[in-house]
């Protein structure tokens, strides 16, 4: 498990007041219907976001985190992943998410996110970045390959094999943020693909932070606050320079 119940997000800088907010349903191409959550910035930096959850899916943590999104001017929508093998519900952490992991393909995660996308241009015309966590980094940047054609692609600790498959594809820039000491991911995997895609002549950005465990982006660990701050500084940075 990424995160227990108790954990929250860390704050970002704050740039405006959250305006309309809510647990949401939508509809994948494929006709896949899964919980979603939007959150909508009352002042609007100029970025959309679709939030990817870690491996438990659309668990309450990640609703905290797109107002959290919401409060930094990005407008936001989180997804859950599991729509098709465990139904329409938000997770908690009686979730037993392995089986349904299991069962998840690219393609799926690909539907659903343009179906957050779908959602977020209704709102406005402002670029669209995604960002997800765990599992969901790795597919994060995956997108940046595919026909949904994200302005940037972010990852935390994501697992670098999941974007090595569509390498000569990806069209848009990519931020890696790496936990230094992750014993799920170890540091040589994510610098190698850092390698790659320097080779492959692919726009990105690979922040290591030193000593940081797997999903240490969490307030509840003080030692990390200076890391999370930066971590936060550097997406922000990273969507104000791509949008």
């Amino acid at each position: 498990m990424c995160f227990s119940s108790d954990q929250r997000p860390p704050a970002p800088p704050k740039s405006s007041e959250i305006g309309r907010q809510g647990a949401i349903e939508l509809e994948a191409a494929d006709g896949n219907r899964f919980a979603a959550f939007d959150a909508v910035p009352q002042t609007r930096r100029g970025a959309s976001l679709v939030l990817l959850p870690d491996i438990r899916g659309l668990h309450p943590f990640y609703t905290d985190l797109a107002l959290r999104c919401a409060e930094a001017g990005l407008d936001t929508v989180t997804i859950d992943p599991y729509g098709r093998s465990a139904g329409n519900a938000m997770r908690d952490d009686s979730f037993e998410y392995p089986p349904h992991a299991q069962q998840l393909k690219p393609e799926h995660v690909l539907a659903d996110a343009s179906a957050a996308a779908a959602r977020l241009r209704e709102r406005s015309s402002d670029p669209i970045f995604t960002l997800g966590f765990c599992l969901f980094g790795g597919h994060s940047w995956r997108l940046a390959g595919t026909a949904l054609q994200p302005a940037g692609s972010i990852g935390f600790y994501g697992r670098p094999s999941t974007a090595m498959e569509v390498l000569g594809q990806i069209s848009a820039p990519l931020l890696l943020l790496v936990a230094g000491a992750d014993k799920a991911i170890p540091l040589e995997e994510s610098m190698a693909f850092d390698g790659a895609l320097t080779q492959a002549g692919k726009e990105h950005q690979t922040v290591v932070y030193d000593g940081a465990p797997h999903s240490f982006f969490d307030r509840t660990y003080e030692q990390w606050a200076s890391a999370c701050d930066d971590a936060w500084g550097q997406i922000l940075g990273f969507i104000d320079a791509h949008r």
